[in-house]
């Protein structure tokens, strides 16, 4: 018999970059809990993939193209999804890019900068703000709640060299994610952050066929292995579910132990 407490039927679940990797790995999971969900991505294939999924589950699940650095087409998109949905109970900011590899924090130019903080930084600034309007809105007009989740990176918390642009997006994530959680408390809006670790994704596709790096990065990780998307299941449904609702302004680590080792 289902806990009801995790059953999350009559919700609604917008997860961006939620046509790969963690992010259908969670939209999967909250799917199959009851809940409908949108995703937004950049590639409209994907996207069309991810929706036959998400619609094979039993939900009602769309897709919109939508690069989350661009401030207008994210209250554009936002508009379309709450057209199509009626609401939004739970945002799940996790379209995110990685830094391309400097030889040196010297190198990094002013372009790489930009490119990663706009999507990583920016991009969750402009998707958790258009949420939080609705949210707001809508516990003022007596139906509160909400839950507001940041993909961030162990990256946010150590010192990973020669990707600084990568680290600063994804620690200002952590801070972002504070300060919303106290003032979004009063409206039952909650506001929580995701440092994933290892994860086996298309992003570290690359590290991943590095065979030294790979096999160095999975002795360090206590579970002896690399995560998966669907390693990221069981917390999101958590997080969309009335179980987590005096759970707000923590950042979670989910790396198989990695960071405690």
């Amino acid at each position: 018999m289902t806990n009801q407490v995790f059953d999350l039927s009559g919700k609604v679940a917008l997860i961006t970059g939620g046509n790969g990797g963690i992010g259908l790995g969670m939209a999967e999971a909250i799917a199959s809990a009851g809940a409908d969900i949108a995703i937004w991505g950049t590639n409209a294939d994907k996207n069309a993939a991810a929706k036959e999924k998400l619609t094979a589950i039993g939900v009602k699940a769309e897709a919109y193209v939508c690069n989350v650095a661009d401030h207008a087409a994210v209250n554009d998109t936002m508009a379309k999804t709450l057209s199509t949905f009626g609401r939004i109970d739970g945002c799940f900011a996790n379209a995110g890019v990685t830094g391309r590899g400097p030889k040196s924090f010297m190198d990094i130019s002013r372009e790489e900068w930009r490119r990663v903080l706009s999507v990583n930084l920016d991009g969750t600034f402009y998707t958790h703000q258009a949420a939080a309007k609705h949210m707001v809105e809508r516990a003022e007009n007596g139906d509160p709640g909400g839950r507001l989740v940041a993909v961030s990176s162990l990256a946010s918390i150590s010192g990973p060299a020669r990707n600084q642009h990568y680290a600063a997006s994804k620690g200002a994530l952590n801070s972002l994610t504070y300060a919303l959680a106290v003032e979004l408390a009063r409206y039952g809006i909650t506001a929580n952050a995701i440092l994933p670790g290892w994860i086996e994704t298309d992003m570290t596709e690359n590290l991943m066929s590095n065979d030294k790096f790979s096999q160095n990065a999975g002795m360090r990780i206590p579970v002896r292995r690399w995560g998966k998307p669907d390693d990221f299941g069981g917390i999101s449904v958590y997080l969309m579910s009335d179980a987590s609702s005096y759970h707000t302004g923590q950042c979670l680590q989910i790396d198989g132990g990695y960071w405690r080792f």
